[in-house]
């Protein structure tokens, strides 16, 4: 039996080339981040911890580790998506309902990977740069 623990995290990959203001990234993020959360407690009105599987319980007990990655286009963001996703993992894609930047108009900003095991997601997410 391995005793190393494994690392568990979540990636978030936001796109760079839309030239967000700071804050409006952050935001963006954090609902990516929660995103994991949220959409399990819409569908069932309630969580325990039972709802998650050992890995996602050990980031909730944990440090909830996240990293933050850019994408450079749409493109590049929807690959990374449909790749997590055939993967198994964890994937939320957020599309900002453009009220306050994007002119009105819809826009997939950045997507949540996670939270999983690192190794899994890094083979995603791992030539990305950081943010």
């Amino acid at each position: 039996m391995n005793d190393v623990p494994q690392r568990i995290k979540q990636v978030i990959v936001m796109r760079h080339d839309l030239k967000m203001r700071r804050g409006k990234q952050i935001a963006q993020g954090a609902h990516a981040s929660m995103s994991f959360l949220t959409r399990r407690l819409a569908k069932t009105g309630s969580l325990s911890t039972s709802d998650f599987s050992d890995v996602e319980r050990t980031w909730l007990k944990g440090a909830f580790a996240k990293v933050c990655c850019r994408a450079n286009s749409e493109e590049e963001l929807l690959q990374i998506y449909d790749q997590a996703v055939a993967a198994g993992l964890e994937v939320h894609m957020i599309t900002d309902s453009g009220r306050t930047e994007f002119h009105g108009v819809p826009t997939r900003t950045c997507l949540a990977i996670g939270p999983d095991v690192a190794e899994r997601i890094d083979t995603i997410t791992g030539h990305l740069e950081l943010l």
